[in-house]
């Protein structure tokens, strides 16, 4: 079966070969592209989550009067999320200062565009820690 026409087959019929020792009628340089594919695909939704997150605080924080009940469900929506991406990936744990450091600047430019606000409103600098951004508790 060839990867480029049906994805799913051939990655069925490659677990099936796997798991019965059938190693040498496998394309293992493709299942290892693969592989290393589904694990960025995990970084990249947890930097998106965290983006998300960090935009919506970004406004809770500099838009009080418009807090609503949407902007609470999407910050804790984002929590989650992470919580079950942290849960399942522990070793992306010590990425997130780095992420956030990467994502915050496109954070900051999607609250400027929501909000109409000023540049000069937000942080040049993530104003929130890591510690934070994680905390259910954490509100402001």
């Amino acid at each position: 079966m060839n990867h480029d026409q049906d994805f799913y087959q051939w990655a069925m019929n490659s677990a099936q070969q796997l798991r019965a020792g059938h190693f040498a009628d496998l394309d293992l340089m493709r299942i290892a592209e693969e592989i290393e594919d589904m694990g960025r695909s995990e970084k990249h939704a947890l930097a998106s989550h965290l983006r998300v997150l960090m935009l919506h605080l970004l406004k809770w924080r500099y838009q009080p009067a418009l807090r609503s009940v949407s902007w609470r469900l999407s910050i804790t929506n984002a929590r989650d999320d992470i919580a079950e991406l942290l849960e399942d990936n522990l070793s992306l744990h010590h990425q997130l200062p780095e992420m956030v450091m990467r994502r915050y600047p496109a954070a900051r430019q999607g609250a400027i565009l929501e909000t109409g606000l000023s540049a000069a409103t937000f942080p040049i600098d993530c104003p929130f820690t890591i510690a934070q951004l994680l905390d259910s508790e954490y509100w402001l």
